[in-house]
């Protein structure tokens, strides 16, 4: 049992771990149809990079810690080496930064380790005056640093930000330079799930913000615009830290997949496939995979000491076309004209992978309060028969139908 905030270490082993992975599902198409640039190199040490212009060095593999309950899980992690781990206030209402700040101070590690949390102000409250906004910001990150048991954090970010207004928002910005200035957040940035490509290219032509944590996976392989994007904002020196590698990494929606190939596709040459694949541009500093179990781990680590790929991978990212199998929603927003009731189709499939995916219901159930009324699962709980056709060919029916099961 818990003695004085202290878990001992044979008690963070016995609770194990659940849930499945922070990170996102990758697509299939022949390897030379998307080059990439400079050969990748080998090293016994794992490979480290520079995040922009910020000075800070972490290894490409670091630690998306959301969908982890268990403190031994951080701890693990960092004996293993990653040295990078992102949170957010909003993660089990502040319970993650917590664990965060518990693990940190039994390890006397928080100067060996770079903190990356947020802060989120929910889609429907953004009207607020920008006073207002700031305030808001002001006070969440200061009881961030509370549960994090220290006096600054490394990397700040304003959350889900997704059109250019909320990103220039004075009030936010007035929050996270003062911030800055105060020597509570050494970088300021953002994170991104939709209209990514706008968003990074606003910042990129601003300088306003320091760090960008997007969206980045095989399914967007041939997504050239995203990737334009992001090799000009890393020129202009903002750091890149790439999210939802994997996903739905360790249990997902395979309907495309034979019963004879799912062994395969659960197996551990594809996990190490993906995450290689985002990796081997050189524009991404790190990864945030958001493993939950020691196994994870390890799957996820092995990646970080050598980028080339295995036959068995390469043959895997050729040959098999995962995109579908992966059945990722890519969050381009174009299903929501097709609705006549104008429900916010991208963040209800986000909702559908923090809960069937990530198995996050926690997660699932804040992501589907902060709707914008009016738009929410309750619309399609009313509708009769559902237009919406995916352009990546999800099954959007369906998998709304499985989240009216789960929360209707």
């Amino acid at each position: 049992m818990q003695k004085n905030g202290r878990w001992s270490r044979r008690e963070f082993l016995s609770r194990g771990a659940a849930g499945a992975v922070t990170g996102a599902w990758l697509a299939g198409a022949v390897l030379s149809e998307h080059p990439e640039a400079a050969p990748i190199p080998s090293a016994r040490e794992m490979l480290v990079r520079t995040l922009g212009t910020t000075g800070i060095k972490v290894p490409i593999v670091s630690m998306g810690v959301m969908n982890a309950e268990v403190p031994d899980l951080v701890m693990r992690a960092y004996e293993k080496g990653i040295r990078f781990l992102d949170t957010s206030a909003y993660y089990q209402r502040g319970r993650n930064e917590e664990m965060i700040g518990t693990v940190l101070k039994q390890l006397n590690a928080r100067k060996d380790v770079v903190i990356q949390t947020k802060v989120y102000l929910p889609h429907g409250r953004r009207s607020l005056p920008p006073e207002q906004a700031k305030a808001f910001y002001l006070k969440t990150a200061e009881e961030s640093l509370k549960r994090l048991r220290t006096d600054y954090v490394d990397i700040l970010l304003s959350h889900s930000v997704d059109d250019v207004g909320w990103l220039n928002n004075p009030g936010v910005l007035e929050a996270l330079r003062l911030l800055k200035k105060q020597g509570k957040a050494r970088f300021i940035g953002f994170s991104t799930h939709q209209n990514m490509v706008e968003c990074i290219r606003d910042a990129t032509r601003s300088a306003a913000y320091d760090v960008i944590l997007t969206m980045f996976n095989y399914t967007l392989w041939d997504d050239l615009d995203l990737t334009a994007a992001l090799q000009a904002a890393q020129a202009k020196g903002i750091g890149l830290v790439a999210m939802k590698t994997q996903c739905p990494q360790y249990g997902g929606h395979w309907d495309s997949v034979p019963a004879a190939k799912l062994p395969y596709y659960r197996g551990r040459i594809m996990h190490p496939a993906v995450l290689k694949w985002v990796l081997r541009h050189p524009f991404i500093t790190t990864a945030i995979p958001g493993f939950t179990t020691f196994e994870q781990i390890e799957d996820d680590l092995s990646v970080a000491y050598d980028l080339e790929y295995t036959n068995e991978e390469r043959k895997f990212l050729e040959e098999r076309k995962v995109t579908l199998a992966f059945g990722y929603c890519r969050q381009c927003a174009g299903c929501v004209a097709q609705c006549t009731r104008r429900v916010d189709v991208p963040t209800l499939m986000r909702v559908h992978m923090y809960s069937r995916c990530y198995g996050n219901l926690t997660h699932a159930r804040q992501t589907l309060e902060d709707i914008e009324v009016g738009r929410t699962l309750r619309e399609c709980a009313a509708c009769r028969q559902c237009s919406v056709q995916c352009r990546s060919g999800i099954d959007v029916a369906r998998r709304l139908g499985e989240l009216l099961e789960i929360f209707g």
